[in-house]
């Protein structure tokens, strides 16, 4: 697998920290309040060969316990405890899947914690886009490029609307799989160069420049796009990204491959999972 990208331009970092602090005036008071005299009347009594029963006491009208101090309650710099918390049970939310807008679609992913992020998308290039395109697409493959948007054009289209608004930098690496030159073993840049694409526009642009020079191939294993992005999240130093995955269907799984047991390219693809959570 090519692992060989790297973000362009510096990546930012971004770091914060909290402090809380608390003051309390207590040395204050005890120097400025009135000292009692019932210490003294305690040793005077004390001197007396006669002691008064124990009687319970009963304070005057005019007597009020003294005031109580207490500390004021720690400053808030810039956001406390609790807002934290709301923003942490918010990036694990559950997004559903009922909506009826891209609108709609966007202010759920920002309340479920997605306020910014890095996009990678691979997209699918495997031959099997031409046996479903033949019953799903007028007989055409889903890649093919003519008057109206394929499916993949349709699909990125989409996403673009839904998803640029979160990307903080609108640099998205693109990266193709299952063609003839990278079958299940690898991807190819969207870029001979390796650069990134600059927003959803050039995504689309690049997509149909190299579609007509592709043969596609198989099989098909999500594991090396997967391992690409995580080779990107690598070199960012560990900020959000989220890969979406443009594909016809699922993981290559032959005829051949036990009941009960995965293909290689399935069991390539949970790995890869696995190892990126």
């Amino acid at each position: 697998m090519g692992g060989k990208s790297s973000k362009e331009g510096d990546y930012r970092q971004s770091s914060s920290f909290r402090s809380s602090s608390s003051s309390s005036s207590w040395n204050e008071y005890s120097q400025s309040y009135p000292q009692s005299s019932y210490g003294q009347e305690s040793q005077n009594y004390a001197s007396q060969p006669y002691y008064a029963p124990q009687q319970s006491y009963v304070p005057p009208q005019s007597y009020a316990p003294p005031p109580q101090y207490h500390a004021p309650p720690p400053p808030d710099y810039g956001g406390g405890h609790a807002s934290d918390g709301r923003r942490l049970d918010r990036r694990y939310s559950r997004i559903a899947d009922n909506y009826s807008s891209l609108d709609q679609v966007t202010e759920a992913l920002a309340s479920a914690g997605l306020e910014s992020s890095n996009l990678i998308v691979g997209i699918d290039f495997t031959k099997s886009n031409e046996w479903t395109g033949a019953k799903s697409f007028n007989r055409k493959s889903l890649h093919h490029i003519g008057d109206t948007l394929n499916p993949y054009e349709q699909a990125i289209s989409i996403i673009g609307k839904t998803l640029a608004a979160f990307d903080e930098d609108n640099m998205i690496p693109c990266f193709g799989f299952g063609d003839a030159s990278t079958h299940d073993l690898d991807v190819f840049s969207f870029h001979p160069d390796e650069k990134f694409c600059n927003g959803f526009e050039e995504v689309l642009c690049r997509y149909r420049e190299i579609v007509p020079h592709l043969r596609l191939a198989g099989p098909t294993s999500f594991a090396p796009v997967i391992e690409m992005a995580m080779t990107i999240v690598e070199q960012s130093g560990g900020q959000y990204h989220v890969l979406v995955i443009i594909a016809d269907g699922q993981v290559t799984r032959s005829v051949d491959t036990e009941r009960g047991r995965l293909s290689p390219q399935e069991q390539k693809t949970v790995d890869a999972i696995v190892e990126a959570r």
